[in-house]
């Protein structure tokens, strides 16, 4: 089964390059997986319906083709497939007539239409899902196959992207069968857990103690939400309006999705759940009473409809309605019957939605109002859709009819059974429903075949096109298994019987109980309704003009697509509202929100708990004095911050605070975090005064007084409340701080005595690559908001340096001009074989320091050694590969800061998102070779060695994920200083005379800006 699955989705990633070749011939490449998979299924017969030894099973058990493999072990999900009577016959019917619509693909579109790849894929891998759905052994894996099938049918539904009514109809059919699907989950968490196990076999077994032990009102409200989620993916009533609306899809979908796979889903899951749980409190009414207003209504919709497809699609709708109260009457004999109906409705709707296809595709139209003729254009077509259109009405000797007469047989003991613990008086009703809504379809099927075929009197016979084989084949072979079906039902009772004896209890025989499946019962009460029906249909159909006008005098009361309008409409009013009261674009209404939130309730909480504060508290730690200094200069440093009106001052300002967190650091003994505290607050301050320089310098527009007073209590209430959820937090530890083992492990499983650098690329490497993946994706964010072109990694000067020209230029012009000014600059070199600190012959003088330079020339290579060292030092000393990137990328923002961007580019003749790339890659790499070698990812290897001149020689695999961590950051520093240093750069020297809209940089003349001559 798990081959299959996996052919199935591999095909599908593979599908669009196939159709780029053979394209709508590729349709039949891939008909051959689920053909294939059908074959197999075939050879699986032996072992789901015998026993292990290979003897015959008794009638009333199956056996279970059963692969499981261990996923998710700490929540109990596991990859757990069975495959029992029940999932073999709906594989049957998943992949047959999979196989047969991608088919009837092939000739149904043209080689000219859009994106076949794409609906390939996705029709092939819809096939895989259901098949995963159905015979998934684990409620929380169903439930993945599940959302798969939403998510598949959503694009399948949507494949007319210009379509304003598909696209329409893909989102509707998505949000109704997500939110039922949602309610499912809740259903099957709450059912898994009260069962202890998801496995949905054990589940079954242990079902009869569910629903009568402690937790059964848990278990009747599990069954009650999965049940929504059937309903709403079989389109029951209230939700039955998505499924009508999804006939905007083209015609293979319909035939597959909504009359044999998917909306079949919802009644396998009544099915799979009923032989345990449909003794359940609120079970039959759910079943019966929404699977009967749902075929009525379906029935009755339909008797309405003048596009032929929507004569199906709400035939659809009620034709789910009656199997879901068939197969979930939790009878025997209805067991049998649902299983009978379920096969015969997927081939003969499957037949009659091909069939529209074909009409359609050769017509041009499905209006039965210009329809007129077809039958004498294309006599084998009629044929094909006769026998469909017979199936579904219930005439013998087709499938439908041995199906319903089963479905009558056992509603009629349903229906006059005296057992005091029966239906009582509804089952009469139930009974008088079921019929009613038999005659519908009959007279619905007959209107089909004279909308469809007939000669109208007063309309012109329909241009027919020929109707090639190849384009038939698909229905044609549907209708026949359809009569063979009706005149030998032997084969299928087989297969249902064992399913059927699922109900028996208390070593009743099974098959006197679920009778069988036969064309032939004699003169019995069901036969005498199914006359009954054929009557009142036939009179139905030939009443049609009275029918339709008595339908034309009753008022749509209730209509689900415009109630589900309305409510999709009141959603967005209400988010609109909320959107315009929320989202003002005030930056102070949006912390006050948030600071508000953040501080109300964990306070509440607190005072909820009325705990009282832990013992040993005290202000200032008596071994270290000097935190009271350290904590004043924070105190201090927010002060100023805050009463600052300079946007420089008040960045140093909050520098001043990082630093003091860095002291308080280090006084507690965490030299690594104080280390790497200095660094980002460094490298965070260099960032905001690159940036600044695009800003006014002054702080204007800041909040006014009136809120100054909310602003300071609101503040001071967050950080108070925040110091004693702190307090409370530390004190309310009960078990031993896992921190306490960190040493041991990082010694013995790390190899390294610096607790936080193992911590970081060995015992969480998996957090450490997400948090550096982020990183990358951060600059890449950063860097697509800067450039536009490209990521700034070459030269892209835009005014000559050289010379004072002011303007824009041609890309080609600008590199030769950058190239021209570092060329001179170079001539000035003390070396000409080694050039350093050339580019700053290119900043202007007024932006040229001396002594900056000189400083710069005496620290960068020191600065680069010492990240080196910190790099390779940091798995037993303080360091490692953040603080070491960090510190080579101050080296770099010197000698940005001393020689310009033109030096930038000569230090860094490596791009910054290639430096990203390598980094991600060297961390990825170092995870994903100790499997390779039959470890686990990221699995750390202590090598000692010794080496001449070095001695004894410890190394740890895990300082290469260090060094991709060193990589990242060094890129992430660079792309920081070309985005917001080098491309700002660039802008001033493009406009020299405004570069804050009119307002010149602060101390230096407008003439002179970025213009200083090399």
């Amino acid at each position: 089964m798990i081959t299959v699955l996996a052919v199935h989705f591999a095909v599908a990633a593979v599908a669009p390059f196939l159709f780029r070749k053979f394209r709508r011939n590729s349709f039949y490449a891939l008909a051959a997986v689920p053909a294939g998979s059908f074959v197999w299924l075939l050879f699986q017969h032996g072992a789901v319906y015998q026993g292990a030894a290979g003897q015959e099973a008794p009638s009333s058990t199956g056996s279970a083709v059963t692969e499981l493999l261990p996923w998710i072990p700490e929540l109990k999900i596991e990859l757990a497939f069975r495959m029992d009577p029940l999932a073999w016959i709906m594989s049957l019917l998943v992949l047959g007539v999979g196989a047969l619509v991608l088919v009837y693909c092939a000739r149904y579109f043209k080689n000219k239409d859009s994106d076949l790849g794409g609906f390939g894929a996705q029709l092939l891998a819809f096939a895989g899902a259901m098949f995963g759905l159905v015979t998934a052994d684990d409620l929380l894996l169903m439930f993945i196959f599940w959302e798969l099938t939403t998510v598949l049918s959503y694009l399948l539904i949507g494949y007319a992207r210009t379509r304003l009514s598909a696209r329409r109809s893909a989102l509707q059919a998505l949000m109704v069968t997500t939110a039922g699907g949602l309610a499912m989950l809740v259903g099957l968490i709450i059912l898994g857990f009260s069962a202890g196990t998801y496995r949905i076999s054990s589940i079954l077994e242990m079902a009869p103690g569910l629903a009568t032990g402690p937790a059964a009102g848990a278990v009747a409200a599990a069954v009650v939400l999965i049940l929504i989620g059937a309903v709403t993916k079989s389109a029951l009533i209230p939700f039955h309006f998505w499924l009508p609306g999804a006939m905007a899809a083209p015609t293979p979908v319909s035939a597959y999705l909504h009359a044999a796979a998917m909306v079949k889903v919802g009644v396998y899951l009544v099915a799979r759940l009923a032989p345990g749980f449909a003794e359940t409190a609120y079970w039959l009414p759910m079943v019966l009473g929404l699977g009967l207003a749902t075929m009525l209504v379906g029935g009755y919709r339909a008797l309405r409809q003048t596009d032929i497809k929507l004569i199906l699609a709400y035939g659809t709708v009620s034709q789910l309605g009656f199997l879901t109260m068939v197969v979930g009457l939790g009878k025997p004999d209805a067991a049998l019957a649902g299983l009978a109906l379920l096969l015969a409705h997927g081939l003969f709707k499957a037949t009659l939605f091909l069939v529209v296809g074909i009409i359609d595709h050769q017509s041009g139209t499905r209006d039965l109002r210009k329809l007129s003729g077809v039958y004498k254009s294309s006599r084998a077509l009629a044929v094909v859709a006769a026998i469909g259109a017979a199936s579904m009405a219930g005439i013998p000797p087709l499938a439908g009819f041995v199906a319903k007469e089963s479905v009558f047989e056992a509603f009629v003991h349903y229906g006059t059974s005296t057992d005091p613990a029966g239906p009582g008086a509804w089952g009469p009703v139930v009974l008088a429903g079921l019929v009613l809504g038999s005659i519908l379809t009959f007279a619905y099927s007959a209107r089909f075949m004279w909308g469809a075929f007939a000669s109208k009197p007063g309309i012109e016979p329909t241009p027919f096109k020929a109707i090639k084989p190849s384009f038939l084949a698909a229905p044609a072979l549907l209708s026949l298994l359809t009569i063979v079906y009706g005149l030998w039902p032997a084969p299928v009772d087989g297969w249902i019987q064992p399913y059927a004896a699922e109900f028996v209890h208390d070593g009743g025989d099974p098959a006197s109980a679920a009778g069988h499946l036969a064309l032939w019962h004699g003169l019995t009460p069901a036969l005498g309704l199914t006359a009954l029906t054929f009557a009142f249909g036939i009179a139905m159909f030939y009443g049609r003009g009275i029918v339709a006008r008595a339908q034309g005098r009753v008022p749509a009361w209730v209509d689900g697509d415009r109630a589900y309008q309305m409510t999709i409409g009141a959603l967005d009013d209400v988010a609109v509202w909320v959107t315009g009261r929320t989202q003002r674009g005030s930056l102070f209404f949006y912390l006050s929100v948030i600071l508000t939130v953040a501080f109300a309730l964990p306070l509440t909480a607190l005072l909820i708990a009325g705990k009282p504060l832990p013992e040993g508290l005290y202000f200032i730690d008596p071994n270290s004095p000097l935190q009271l200094v350290a904590g004043a200069g924070i105190v201090i440093g927010a002060l100023a911050a805050v009463r600052a009106n300079k946007r420089f001052l008040a960045v140093l300002m909050v520098s001043v605070t990082g630093y003091g967190i860095a002291l308080m650091f280090a006084l507690q003994g965490a030299p690594d975090l104080a280390l790497t505290q200095m660094l980002v607050e460094t490298i965070i301050l260099v960032a905001f005064v690159l940036a600044m320089r695009s800003l006014p310098a002054e702080l204007r527009d800041r909040t006014g007084g009136k809120y100054r007073v909310i602003r300071v209590i609101i503040g001071v209430a967050f950080g108070i409340t925040m110091i004693f959820v702190a307090i409370y937090a530390m004190g309310a530890r009960v078990a031993t701080p896992v921190a306490l083992e960190f040493p041991r492990l990082a010694y013995e499983g790390g190899g390294g005595l610096n607790i936080v650098n193992v911590t970081l690329v060995d015992i969480r490497a998996w957090d450490t690559f997400g948090e550096i993946s982020v990183l990358a994706l951060a600059a890449t964010g950063v860097a697509s908001l800067i450039f536009v072109k490209g990521r700034g990694d070459g030269l892209r000067a835009s005014s000559s340096v050289a010379e004072g020209t002011v303007g824009r230029r041609s890309h080609a012009g600008q590199s030769s001009r950058d190239s021209a000014a570092l060329a001179l600059s170079r001539k000035f070199a003390a070396s000409t074989r080694d050039a350093w600190l050339v580019a700053g012959r290119t900043m202007a003088p007024e932006r040229r320091s001396i002594i900056f330079e000189v400083v710069t020339r005496l620290v960068f290579h020191s600065m680069i050694v010492f990240s080196i060292y910190l790099l390779l030092a940091g798995h037993n000393l303080p360091g490692g590969g953040f603080a070491g990137g960090l510190t080579a990328g101050l080296a770099l923002t010197i000698r940005y800061l001393a020689g310009g961007r033109f030096e930038l580019r000569e230090a860094t003749p490596v791009g910054a998102g290639t430096l990203l790339g390598i980094g991600l890659a060297t961390a990825a790499a170092s995870g994903v070779v100790p499997l390779l070698l039959g470890g686990q990812v990221f699995q750390s290897a202590i090598i000692e060695l010794w080496l001449p001149v070095f001695g004894d020689i410890k190394f740890v695999t895990s300082t290469i994920f260090d060094i991709g961590v060193y990589i990242v950051v060094v890129g992430l520093v660079l792309d920081v200083l070309r985005s917001l240093g080098a491309e700002i750069d660039e802008h001033f020297e493009e406009n020299p005379a405004g570069e804050t809209e009119g307002q010149e940089p602060e101390g230096v003349p407008a003439e002179t800006t970025g213009r200083g001559k090399a």
